[in-house]
């Protein structure tokens, strides 16, 4: 099993890239979250055409980052989950941090350097392109 970790052993996430769920297989989450023992847990949930389903667990922060290529969506389950937003290059656009609780989610755009947080036990799902290195560019 690849894992974005072994690829960069400077992150302490736990990232798992292999599809878990075939297309047609039941995905049950409870299970799933029950038993991460990480604090930040990743695992690839079902490819859809040229993207993935990753489910994410997670309590702390991410490092900043960013996406030369790809676009990501994060939608929160449970919890509360933060994104921090660097300005923008065009000298228009301030930073900001995104806060985001159950039901709610957000595109972050390819290039936006970005940090994403849990401050308590989150359960979030995130739609990206299949090739994306989780950690960032």
């Amino acid at each position: 099993m690849t894992t974005a970790a072994d690829e960069s052993p400077k992150f302490p996430y736990a990232t798992h890239l292999n599809v878990l769920f075939p297309p047609l297989a039941h995905i049950d989450l409870d299970p799933l979250v029950a038993n991460v023992k990480d604090a930040w847990y990743n695992q690839t949930l079902t490819q859809v055409n040229d993207s993935v389903v990753r489910l994410g667990v997670m309590q702390g922060e991410y490092h900043w980052h960013h996406h030369d290529n790809d676009d990501e969506f994060f939608y929160v389950i449970s919890g509360r989950f933060l994104i921090d937003l660097e300005p923008q290059a065009d000298g228009v656009t301030p930073g900001r941090v995104v806060e985001l609780l159950p039901r709610q989610g957000i595109t972050v755009p390819r290039g936006v350097v970005h940090r994403t947080r849990a401050p308590e036990h989150s359960v979030i799902l995130m739609v990206e392109t299949a090739a994306i290195v989780p950690t960032g560019s």
